[in-house]
């Protein structure tokens, strides 16, 4: 469904296109502002418990208004102090009368921005992480109804020897499962910063806590208790290291890659006829060649993975160029760079949701390619099947050479089918009929272990990660 938009005014691709409800609400200002509040109230509990004169009354008044932002109020003071976070005090504290004093007490601006976007950013990877597990499920049972269809495979997009469709998709599962290992990795060392003061010496608090060290480092623990993190950065400047925003990309980038190498394999099976993507009953492929089937879905996810992937350099570079304890030149940058990068992600998974379950197979399109290959690659077997007769092991190399380059002539100068099988049988030297050597190429037996290896690798790897997960089948509505 497209949503409502202002057609006199610039919106962004993410908002009305591409990401999903749940993730355009995170980075929303709605939950920005919400968040601080919470936070607001996080330290306000946190100081009445370590001795701090704030009364009861004034936390439950606080919280009583929590979620009831008076947005226009806080617009009408920016206008005068050029501060949001001062603004939205004021604003906070028009409600709050009884609180208003005790309001972002002993904390800096950061305390609010920074805290609240660490909070997002880790709600923000675990929903791409449910959307990443529900990926890899839906690809899981593609691999395994699909794990003995045997199809060619490709080095440097060549005819190989054969591997199944099945086994291929263990690949695109591979690279999935390592990224839901760097994602994990990133959200276990996810911390907040804490209330570190100006420039993170927690000078406010030891002058409100007179002097009380313990206090001090106390009051950081709990806040990072009460919203919900086991613990904080242990040191920093007046902002968390913007290093952390490059290690979370770095995470969102690794995804897209994956999705990328998946989308381009689907669009070259498209072209080839073996795999086509899902293809609506009234989609229109091209508005000139009606009878087109672009492998547009594909094509989006390479799009907005190539997104995703060169912005990973925004907050590299913001990281590297921050001044000593802060600077104020990350800003701007960051709250595009970061929440981009999360909706792009996200989108990309939503597609990917619906490409993996709806990925359509054509056995026979897949075949044909077989069977103008096979001949070539099974020359070794045959060649071993006429030495057991009794014959020359070097004249047969030979002769299946010269029969393999008359073959190959035919296909690539005239379009003809390979007849290396009928060359060969007509061949006295190799003593071998049309039907026996059909047998010998039964594609089957040039897959190796490729079933196998597919149903142990979704039991050994896959399954454990999915019954960790419960039930991840997830509905994506995409809008066009």
């Amino acid at each position: 469904m497209v949503q409502k938009m202002n057609h006199d005014t610039y919106e962004s691709p993410f908002n009305a296109r591409y990401a999903s409800k749940d993730m355009q609400y995170l980075f929303s200002p709605d939950k920005k502002f919400k968040t601080w509040r919470k936070l607001w109230i996080a330290l306000a509990e946190s100081e009445q418990e370590l001795g701090l004169d704030i009364t009861d009354e004034q936390i439950a008044e606080l919280k009583a208004v929590q979620d009831n932002i008076n947005y226009e109020v806080a617009q009408q003071r920016e206008k005068e102090v050029r501060h949001d976070v001062m603004a939205h005090v004021y604003a906070y504290g028009t409600q709050c009368p009884k609180a208003k004093g005790i309001i972002h007490l002993g904390a800096t601006s950061c305390y609010v921005g920074d805290n609240t976007d660490l909070i997002i950013m880790t709600e923000a990877l675990r929903l791409v992480r449910k959307k990443l597990v529900a990926v890899i499920a839906k690809l899981s049972q593609f691999a395994l109804e699909y794990k003995d269809q045997p199809t060619l495979g490709f080095t440097h997009f060549q005819p190989a020897q054969l591997t199944t469709v099945g086994k291929r998709a263990t690949l695109w599962i591979q690279d999935l499962l390592m990224d839901v290992e760097e994602l994990d990795f990133r959200l276990s060392a996810m911390r907040l910063l804490g209330s570190k003061g100006t420039t993170g010496t927690q000078a406010s608090f030891v002058e409100l806590f007179d002097g009380d060290m313990d206090k001090v480092k106390q009051l950081d623990q709990k806040i990072a208790e009460k919203m919900g993190f086991s613990g904080v950065y242990p040191v920093s400047g007046q902002t968390y290291s913007r290093k952390v925003d490059t290690l979370v990309l770095n995470v969102l980038s690794s995804i897209a890659q994956s999705a990328y190498k998946f989308s381009n394999d689907i669009r070259l099976l498209q072209h080839l006829k073996e795999i086509e993507e899902p293809f609506e009953k009234n989609q229109i492929g091209s508005s000139a060649m009606a009878y087109k089937r672009n492998p547009m879905r594909s094509e989006r996810i390479g799009s907005l993975a190539r997104y995703v992937i060169v912005d990973t350099l925004n907050p590299a570079i913001t990281a590297s160029t921050q001044w000593f304890e802060r600077t104020l030149d990350d800003s701007a940058n960051k709250r595009i760079s970061v929440a981009e990068a999360f909706l792009a992600v996200d989108a990309i998974l939503n597609i990917y949701m619906n490409v993996a379950g709806g990925l359509v197979v054509y056995p026979k399109m897949i075949e044909a390619h077989m069977q103008r290959e096979l001949p070539f690659m099974a020359t070794e077997n045959i060649m071993m099947s006429a030495v057991k007769k009794g014959g020359d092991r070097q004249a047969l190399h030979e002769q299946i050479r010269v029969h393999s380059m008359a073959a190959a002539s035919e296909v690539k100068m005239n379009g003809a089918q390979n007849d290396l099988v009928h060359r060969i049988a007509g061949d006295p030297l190799f003593q071998m009929g049309e039907e026996e050597i059909q047998e010998i190429l039964n594609p089957i037996n040039f897959v190796g272990r490729a079933p196998q290896q597919t149903e142990e690798f979704i039991a050994d790897y896959v399954q454990p990660l999915l019954a960790q997960c419960g039930d991840m089948d997830m509905d994506v509505e995409l809008t066009v």
